[in-house]
């Protein structure tokens, strides 16, 4: 199996949503952003299924020297291979890649966010980061796309958070700031315990708002001339917003399941978005 082919079974194995938004591009861009893709899923890999925090923090440490081996050596891992490949054609720089594994150590570290601010540098890391070089692998022409790829990346990692609050309860996290739930009179006994009520759906209302206005934020920054080429991540929002609708219709029954879209719904909402372009 080449790099490329193990790239491509990990996001497709995956299910996520990312692999319906780069269906439709063309091979050299659609193999560097699976390549990019399966790189994120790696090191968030290690985090969710290595229960000793020990253990991920030494394989972390082995994906940082692997990648300082795709910019100056020979790496050994097939992801790091395809991923060699996709930073030299499309120029990704080092620095950001390393900054998705600070992203991954955050979880290793700490398990709750005092505010929104701490909860946007865990965001931006984790997410916006892989925006932002996800731009540069579909191309831009004005740098105001950017500031698109970054409120984008925070927009998709607030609906992660937003749909896998009961999920992540279940290993201990609580992504929500503190503050928030403080405000909204929820406690974190009320998250670890699932106890639903009138005003924890209060609280996720609000976060799935702030998520909303972030997909509204970034949309607005997209320069009409670089629409074309970034319709990967519209196709993505597109997805992700259904989600969110979703979350809302079901009445933010988020602490005991986990709100999916079937794959059809999902290629439909792709195919009808790359279309509109």
């Amino acid at each position: 199996m080449s790099p490329d082919e193990y790239c491509q079974q990990k996001a497709a194995r995956s299910g996520s949503s990312f692999y319906y938004s780069f269906l439709f591009l063309p091979p050299p861009k659609r193999r560097a952003i699976t390549a990019l893709y399966a790189f994120c899923r790696e090191v968030d890999d290690v985090v969710d299924e290595c229960h000793d925090a020990q253990i991920a923090a030494t394989k972390l440490a082995w994906w940082r020297q692997e990648l300082s081996s795709v910019y100056g050596g020979k790496p050994q891992h097939p992801v790091s291979q395809a991923l060699q490949s996709a930073c030299a054609e499309f120029n990704l720089p080092e620095e950001q890649l390393q900054e998705i594994i600070d992203g991954m150590e955050m979880d290793l570290q700490q398990s709750r966010y005092l505010d929104f601010k701490a909860l946007s540098l865990y965001c931006y890391r984790v997410a916006s980061v892989v925006g932002l070089l996800a731009a540069e692998i579909f191309g831009y022409q004005d740098r105001r796309t950017q500031k698109y790829a970054h409120d984008l990346g925070v927009a998709f990692q607030l609906t992660n958070i937003i749909r896998d609050v009961g999920e992540d309860a279940r290993m201990g996290r609580i992504y929500l700031p503190i503050d928030e739930l403080q405000r909204f009179e929820v406690t974190a006994a009320d998250i670890l315990n699932a106890r639903h009520g009138d005003k924890f759906q209060r609280l996720m209302a609000f976060q799935v708002e702030r998520a909303e206005s972030y997909y509204a934020q970034a949309i607005d920054a997209l320069p009409a001339s670089d629409r074309r080429t970034q319709r990967p991540g519209l196709v993505m929002a597109a997805i992700y917003r259904t989600l969110l609708d979703e979350i809302k219709r079901d009445g933010y029954q988020v602490l005991t399941q986990r709100t999916s879209l079937t794959p059809i719904r999902k290629l439909w909402i792709a195919w009808r978005t790359w279309v509109r372009g």
